[in-house]
């Protein structure tokens, strides 16, 4: 139960900075955005077991990403969440562009860490299609789906909106991913589970942030207050 116990303070510690993150306001909101991709794709590569099934280190700092464009919809608008999943988008190209040009320069004698980053920063290229395809995909169909909901409701349950509409874009992201990833590499069967078991672990984390969506109308930055 160590690797749970870990797993769930990691969600809790990730999820407060989330919101400190919009206390400080929407600019800090953007560059959380663009650090939580870059930290997703560099801890996807630990993998590890959790519940009894396997799960990658990325799933909570990715799930972030959610919950952040979800604050940025809430009391910032649709536009501003578009706004940030082009900059997470940015920042994943602009880090797997970089990540390969370090692993070119020739290591030094004294070099103890180029092995480490080889096996860190050598991605394979389905696997960085599959990832930015699903990432574009799933977030700007959570934007949507949050203000369609949104609007049919006439802005109340805030817990519907958030939940659906991450929910139904983490399953979006889960089925692109692995389908564009591992189709054909490992059998359908193989490809189902690690559809459902990165599946569940992401409904989890998404369950969890629904309290901090609703925090946040008391963590109002200063920019809304004065707008307000």
């Amino acid at each position: 139960m160590v690797n749970e116990l870990i797993f769930f303070l990691m969600i809790i510690v990730v999820l407060c900075t989330t919101l400190f993150t919009f206390r400080m306001g929407k600019q800090w909101l953007y560059a959380f955005i663009a650090v939580c991709i870059v930290l997703a794709n560099i801890f996807v590569t630990k993998q590890f077991t959790l519940f009894g099934i396997s799960a990658t280190g990325g799933n909570i700092t990715y799930g972030a990403i959610f919950l952040t464009t979800d604050l940025l919809c809430e009391h910032y608008g649709k536009e501003e969440g578009r706004k940030a999943v082009f900059i997470g988008f940015f920042a994943a190209i602009f880090y797997l562009l970089t990540s390969q040009f370090i692993l070119l320069i020739k290591p030094s004698e004294f070099d103890t860490v180029n092995e480490g980053m080889k096996t860190i920063f050598s991605f394979a290229p389905r696997i960085i299609l599959a990832s930015m395809v699903a990432y574009l995909i799933s977030q700007l169909h959570d934007i949507w789906i949050y203000h369609f909901i949104r609007t049919k409701t006439k802005s109340r349950m805030l817990w519907l909106r958030n939940n659906a509409s991450t929910w139904t874009s983490q399953l979006i992201d889960s089925l692109i991913f692995s389908l564009i990833a591992f189709i054909g590499i490992f059998p359908f069967k193989i490809v189902l589970q690690i559809i459902i078991s990165t599946y569940l672990l992401k409904i989890i984390i998404a369950a969890l942030d629904t309290p901090f969506l609703y925090l946040s109308y008391r963590f109002l930055p200063n920019e809304l207050r004065k707008s307000g």
